[in-house]
Protein backbone atom coordinates (compact mmCIF):
# COMPACT_ATOMS: atom_id res chain seq x y z
CA UNK A 1 0.00 0.00 0.00
CA UNK A 2 2.78 2.61 0.91
CA UNK A 3 4.71 1.54 -2.59
CA UNK A 4 1.09 2.29 -4.31
CA UNK A 5 0.98 5.61 -2.59
CA UNK A 6 3.93 6.72 -3.35
CA UNK A 7 3.82 5.96 -6.90
CA UNK A 8 0.55 7.72 -7.47
CA UNK A 9 1.90 10.88 -5.99
CA UNK A 10 4.78 11.12 -7.86
CA UNK A 11 2.58 10.46 -10.80
CA UNK A 12 0.57 13.27 -9.51
CA UNK A 13 3.41 15.38 -9.45
CA UNK A 14 5.05 14.42 -12.70
CA UNK A 15 1.10 15.59 -14.08
CA UNK A 16 1.64 18.95 -12.28
CA UNK A 17 5.21 19.72 -13.57
CA UNK A 18 4.08 19.26 -16.80
CA UNK A 19 1.15 21.18 -16.48
CA UNK A 20 3.17 24.04 -15.01
CA UNK A 21 5.81 23.68 -18.41
CA UNK A 22 3.26 23.65 -20.71
CA UNK A 23 1.69 27.43 -18.85
CA UNK A 24 5.15 28.58 -19.06
CA UNK A 25 5.76 28.01 -22.37
CA UNK A 26 2.75 29.35 -23.21
CA UNK A 27 3.89 32.82 -22.90
CA UNK A 28 6.05 32.30 -25.43
CA UNK A 29 2.95 31.17 -27.91
CA UNK A 30 1.30 34.28 -26.48
CA UNK A 31 4.16 36.73 -27.09
CA UNK A 32 4.63 35.01 -31.03
CA UNK A 33 0.49 35.46 -31.30
CA UNK A 34 1.00 39.29 -29.87
CA UNK A 35 2.89 40.01 -33.29
CA UNK A 36 -0.44 38.76 -35.73
CA UNK A 37 -3.54 39.02 -33.85
CA UNK A 38 -5.69 41.40 -31.21
CA UNK A 39 -5.31 40.06 -27.79
CA UNK A 40 -9.35 40.17 -27.96
CA UNK A 41 -9.56 37.67 -31.24
CA UNK A 42 -5.65 35.27 -29.61
CA UNK A 43 -8.10 34.70 -26.58
CA UNK A 44 -11.71 34.37 -28.03
CA UNK A 45 -10.21 31.49 -30.64
CA UNK A 46 -7.98 30.01 -27.82
CA UNK A 47 -10.56 29.70 -25.32
CA UNK A 48 -13.13 28.34 -27.39
CA UNK A 49 -10.89 25.52 -28.43
CA UNK A 50 -10.21 24.86 -24.77
CA UNK A 51 -13.50 24.71 -23.73
CA UNK A 52 -13.94 22.34 -26.50
CA UNK A 53 -11.03 20.04 -24.94
CA UNK A 54 -12.95 20.16 -21.32
CA UNK A 55 -15.78 19.15 -22.71
CA UNK A 56 -14.49 16.39 -24.74
CA UNK A 57 -13.20 15.24 -21.22
CA UNK A 58 -16.16 15.53 -19.20
CA UNK A 59 -18.11 13.66 -22.05
CA UNK A 60 -15.43 10.79 -21.83
CA UNK A 61 -15.84 10.91 -18.01
CA UNK A 62 -19.52 10.68 -17.65
CA UNK A 63 -19.63 7.75 -19.93
CA UNK A 64 -16.83 6.10 -18.43
CA UNK A 65 -18.70 6.21 -15.00
CA UNK A 66 -22.39 6.02 -16.24
CA UNK A 67 -23.51 9.09 -15.20
CA UNK A 68 -26.95 9.52 -15.12
CA UNK A 69 -28.76 12.84 -16.78
CA UNK A 70 -29.91 13.99 -13.71
CA UNK A 71 -27.07 14.10 -11.88
CA UNK A 72 -25.34 15.41 -14.97
CA UNK A 73 -27.77 18.28 -15.00
CA UNK A 74 -27.60 18.86 -11.17
CA UNK A 75 -23.69 19.44 -11.68
CA UNK A 76 -23.82 21.83 -14.77
CA UNK A 77 -26.68 23.99 -13.24
CA UNK A 78 -24.93 23.83 -9.22
CA UNK A 79 -21.47 25.16 -11.74
CA UNK A 80 -23.21 27.70 -13.75
CA UNK A 81 -23.26 30.69 -11.17
CA UNK A 82 -19.90 30.14 -10.23
CA UNK A 83 -18.67 29.67 -13.50
CA UNK A 84 -19.94 32.73 -15.22
CA UNK A 85 -18.79 34.82 -12.23
CA UNK A 86 -14.85 33.01 -12.84
CA UNK A 87 -15.22 33.63 -16.52
CA UNK A 88 -15.99 37.35 -16.17
CA UNK A 89 -12.81 37.84 -14.40
CA UNK A 90 -10.97 35.18 -16.49
CA UNK A 91 -11.81 37.74 -19.72
CA UNK A 92 -10.61 40.93 -17.63
CA UNK A 93 -6.82 39.28 -16.89
CA UNK A 94 -6.49 37.21 -19.41
CA UNK A 95 -6.95 40.35 -22.34
CA UNK A 96 -4.97 42.50 -19.39
CA UNK A 97 -2.11 39.78 -19.85
CA UNK A 98 -2.31 39.37 -23.68
CA UNK A 99 -2.68 43.14 -24.34
CA UNK A 100 0.97 43.36 -22.67
CA UNK A 101 2.92 40.53 -24.37
CA UNK A 102 3.53 42.79 -27.34
CA UNK A 103 5.68 44.90 -25.67
CA UNK A 104 6.76 42.51 -22.74
CA UNK A 105 9.06 39.96 -23.11
CA UNK A 106 7.78 36.16 -22.33
CA UNK A 107 10.40 35.67 -19.31
CA UNK A 108 9.33 38.76 -17.77
CA UNK A 109 5.49 38.33 -18.10
CA UNK A 110 5.78 34.79 -16.27
CA UNK A 111 7.73 36.42 -13.57
CA UNK A 112 5.17 38.90 -13.00
CA UNK A 113 2.40 36.93 -12.99
CA UNK A 114 3.48 34.60 -10.89
CA UNK A 115 2.67 36.80 -8.38
CA UNK A 116 -0.49 35.80 -8.07
CA UNK A 117 0.29 32.76 -5.94
CA UNK A 118 1.67 35.39 -3.34
CA UNK A 119 -1.58 37.69 -4.06
CA UNK A 120 -4.16 34.79 -2.70
CA UNK A 121 -2.99 35.10 0.55
CA UNK A 122 -2.18 38.62 0.77
CA UNK A 123 -6.32 39.42 -0.40
CA UNK A 124 -7.40 36.06 2.09
CA UNK A 125 -5.44 38.12 4.73
CA UNK A 126 -7.39 41.62 4.29
CA UNK A 127 -10.40 39.37 4.65
CA UNK A 128 -9.80 38.46 8.08
CA UNK A 129 -7.63 35.35 7.24
CA UNK A 130 -4.66 34.96 9.42
CA UNK A 131 -1.43 35.80 7.73
CA UNK A 132 1.43 33.31 8.31
CA UNK A 133 4.82 35.11 8.80
CA UNK A 134 6.03 33.06 5.54
CA UNK A 135 3.65 35.02 3.71
CA UNK A 136 5.24 38.44 4.55
CA UNK A 137 8.17 37.41 3.59
CA UNK A 138 7.72 36.10 0.58
CA UNK A 139 5.47 38.99 -0.35
CA UNK A 140 8.59 41.48 0.81
CA UNK A 141 10.73 38.83 -1.51
CA UNK A 142 8.08 39.50 -4.67
CA UNK A 143 8.10 42.73 -4.67
CA UNK A 144 11.41 43.24 -4.51
CA UNK A 145 11.91 40.81 -7.26
CA UNK A 146 9.39 42.24 -9.38
CA UNK A 147 10.76 46.23 -9.29
CA UNK A 148 13.93 45.15 -10.64
CA UNK A 149 12.54 43.19 -13.06
CA UNK A 150 9.46 45.95 -13.94
CA UNK A 151 11.23 49.17 -12.95
CA UNK A 152 14.21 50.58 -15.34
CA UNK A 153 17.67 52.43 -13.94
CA UNK A 154 15.55 55.59 -14.72
CA UNK A 155 12.56 54.37 -12.37
CA UNK A 156 9.84 54.08 -14.98
CA UNK A 157 7.89 51.71 -15.12
CA UNK A 158 5.93 50.38 -19.06
CA UNK A 159 2.80 50.08 -19.97
CA UNK A 160 3.13 46.47 -20.68
CA UNK A 161 4.36 45.89 -16.88
CA UNK A 162 1.69 47.73 -15.67
CA UNK A 163 -1.18 45.94 -17.23
CA UNK A 164 0.76 42.56 -15.84
CA UNK A 165 0.82 43.61 -12.73
CA UNK A 166 -3.30 44.66 -12.56
CA UNK A 167 -4.13 41.34 -14.43
CA UNK A 168 -1.87 39.49 -12.06
CA UNK A 169 -4.45 41.17 -8.80
CA UNK A 170 -7.45 39.92 -11.24
CA UNK A 171 -6.13 36.60 -11.56
CA UNK A 172 -6.19 36.43 -7.71
CA UNK A 173 -9.84 36.94 -7.64
CA UNK A 174 -10.06 34.59 -10.01
CA UNK A 175 -8.93 31.82 -8.18
CA UNK A 176 -10.64 32.85 -4.94
CA UNK A 177 -13.52 32.52 -6.37
CA UNK A 178 -13.03 29.23 -7.56
CA UNK A 179 -11.71 28.31 -4.28
CA UNK A 180 -14.95 29.55 -2.70
CA UNK A 181 -17.32 26.94 -4.53
CA UNK A 182 -14.74 24.07 -4.59
CA UNK A 183 -17.76 22.03 -3.84
CA UNK A 184 -18.56 22.07 -7.45
CA UNK A 185 -17.35 19.62 -10.33
CA UNK A 186 -13.93 21.72 -11.14
CA UNK A 187 -14.30 21.15 -15.12
CA UNK A 188 -17.42 21.76 -15.66
CA UNK A 189 -16.54 24.97 -13.79
CA UNK A 190 -13.71 25.22 -16.64
CA UNK A 191 -15.92 24.60 -19.35
CA UNK A 192 -18.41 27.00 -18.00
CA UNK A 193 -15.56 29.73 -17.62
CA UNK A 194 -13.58 29.35 -20.89
CA UNK A 195 -16.99 29.36 -22.93
CA UNK A 196 -17.58 32.67 -21.11
CA UNK A 197 -14.28 34.18 -21.54
CA UNK A 198 -14.69 33.03 -25.40
CA UNK A 199 -17.80 34.55 -25.38
CA UNK A 200 -17.18 37.88 -24.19
CA UNK A 201 -13.68 38.13 -25.96
CA UNK A 202 -15.20 37.83 -29.18
CA UNK A 203 -17.52 40.43 -28.61
CA UNK A 204 -15.15 42.98 -27.77
CA UNK A 205 -12.55 42.05 -30.39
CA UNK A 206 -15.04 43.40 -32.61
CA UNK A 207 -15.19 46.66 -30.38
CA UNK A 208 -11.96 46.82 -29.43
CA UNK A 209 -9.39 44.73 -31.69
CA UNK A 210 -8.15 46.83 -34.79
CA UNK A 211 -8.69 44.26 -37.24
CA UNK A 212 -11.08 41.49 -35.05
CA UNK A 213 -10.44 38.01 -36.38
CA UNK A 214 -8.39 38.54 -39.15
CA UNK A 215 -4.19 37.27 -38.77
CA UNK A 216 -5.36 33.85 -37.38
CA UNK A 217 -4.45 31.99 -40.24
CA UNK A 218 -0.53 33.70 -39.34
CA UNK A 219 -0.91 32.63 -35.84
CA UNK A 220 -2.43 29.32 -35.88
CA UNK A 221 0.46 27.62 -33.81
CA UNK A 222 0.71 29.80 -30.87
CA UNK A 223 -3.47 30.14 -30.69
CA UNK A 224 -3.41 25.90 -30.98
CA UNK A 225 -0.79 25.97 -28.45
CA UNK A 226 -2.32 28.49 -25.73
CA UNK A 227 -6.00 26.77 -26.50
CA UNK A 228 -5.29 22.99 -26.95
CA UNK A 229 -2.49 22.65 -24.69
CA UNK A 230 -2.51 25.49 -22.26
CA UNK A 231 -5.85 25.91 -21.75
CA UNK A 232 -7.25 23.05 -22.17
CA UNK A 233 -4.89 19.66 -20.95
CA UNK A 234 -2.87 21.35 -18.91
CA UNK A 235 -5.65 22.34 -16.79
CA UNK A 236 -7.08 18.86 -17.38
CA UNK A 237 -3.52 17.35 -16.03
CA UNK A 238 -3.85 19.75 -12.89
CA UNK A 239 -7.52 18.56 -12.15
CA UNK A 240 -5.76 14.72 -11.84
CA UNK A 241 -2.68 15.73 -10.82
CA UNK A 242 -3.96 17.43 -7.53
CA UNK A 243 -5.93 14.39 -6.68
CA UNK A 244 -3.13 12.59 -5.29
CA UNK A 245 -0.49 15.38 -4.57
CA UNK A 246 0.12 16.59 -1.70
CA UNK A 247 -0.63 20.34 -0.83
CA UNK A 248 2.58 21.41 0.12
CA UNK A 249 4.10 19.60 -3.24
CA UNK A 250 1.30 20.96 -5.60
CA UNK A 251 1.90 24.30 -4.61
CA UNK A 252 5.65 24.36 -5.14
CA UNK A 253 5.27 23.00 -8.30
CA UNK A 254 2.99 25.17 -10.01
CA UNK A 255 5.57 27.64 -8.82
CA UNK A 256 7.99 26.56 -11.23
CA UNK A 257 5.53 28.39 -14.21
CA UNK A 258 7.79 31.07 -14.07
CA UNK A 259 10.77 29.41 -14.60
CA UNK A 260 9.17 27.25 -17.87
CA UNK A 261 8.55 31.01 -19.06
CA UNK A 262 11.87 32.25 -18.78
CA UNK A 263 13.71 29.14 -20.27
CA UNK A 264 10.79 29.18 -23.11
CA UNK A 265 11.70 32.61 -23.37
CA UNK A 266 15.48 32.18 -23.12
CA UNK A 267 15.79 29.00 -26.19
CA UNK A 268 12.87 29.73 -28.44
CA UNK A 269 13.41 33.99 -28.34
CA UNK A 270 16.53 34.73 -27.69
CA UNK A 271 15.44 36.68 -24.85
CA UNK A 272 17.78 37.61 -21.93
CA UNK A 273 16.42 38.70 -18.35
CA UNK A 274 20.58 40.42 -17.68
CA UNK A 275 21.69 40.51 -14.09
CA UNK A 276 19.12 42.70 -12.59
CA UNK A 277 16.13 40.87 -14.28
CA UNK A 278 17.73 37.52 -12.94
CA UNK A 279 18.34 38.29 -9.37
CA UNK A 280 14.35 39.95 -9.78
CA UNK A 281 13.66 36.49 -11.02
CA UNK A 282 15.00 34.73 -8.15
CA UNK A 283 14.04 37.03 -5.37
CA UNK A 284 10.27 36.68 -6.97
CA UNK A 285 10.49 32.99 -7.17
CA UNK A 286 12.05 32.56 -3.59
CA UNK A 287 9.32 34.45 -2.28
CA UNK A 288 6.33 32.90 -4.34
CA UNK A 289 8.00 29.33 -2.60
CA UNK A 290 7.93 30.76 1.08
CA UNK A 291 4.56 32.22 0.68
CA UNK A 292 3.21 29.13 -1.23
CA UNK A 293 4.97 26.83 1.80
CA UNK A 294 3.18 28.20 4.21
CA UNK A 295 -0.01 28.49 3.19
CA UNK A 296 0.43 24.37 2.32
CA UNK A 297 1.59 23.77 5.25
CA UNK A 298 -1.13 25.46 6.92
CA UNK A 299 -3.95 23.54 5.11
CA UNK A 300 -5.33 19.84 4.93
CA UNK A 301 -3.59 17.60 1.81
CA UNK A 302 -5.21 17.95 -1.27
CA UNK A 303 -8.83 16.65 -1.56
CA UNK A 304 -8.48 12.81 -3.28
CA UNK A 305 -11.83 13.96 -5.19
CA UNK A 306 -11.96 17.10 -6.84
CA UNK A 307 -15.40 16.93 -8.66
CA UNK A 308 -16.98 16.07 -4.74
CA UNK A 309 -20.79 16.47 -7.57
CA UNK A 310 -19.85 14.74 -10.46
CA UNK A 311 -17.12 13.41 -12.26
Amino acid sequence: MPSTLSGRRTRANLLLLLASAIWGFAFVAQRVGAAYVGPLTFNAVRFGLGALVVLAVIWWRGRRVGLSAERDRRAWRAALGPGLAAGVALTVASNLQQSAMSSVPAGNAAFITGLYMVFVPLIAAFRGHRSSASTVVGVVSSVIGLYLIAVTDAFTIGTGEVLLIISTLVWAGQILIIDRYGAVSALRLAAIQFITCSLLSSIGAFVLDPAPFTGIDQAIIPILYGGILSVGIAFTLQVVGQRDALATHASLIMAMESVFGAIGGAVLLGESLGLRGYVGAVLMVGGIVISQWGVARQSAPTSPDPEPVAP
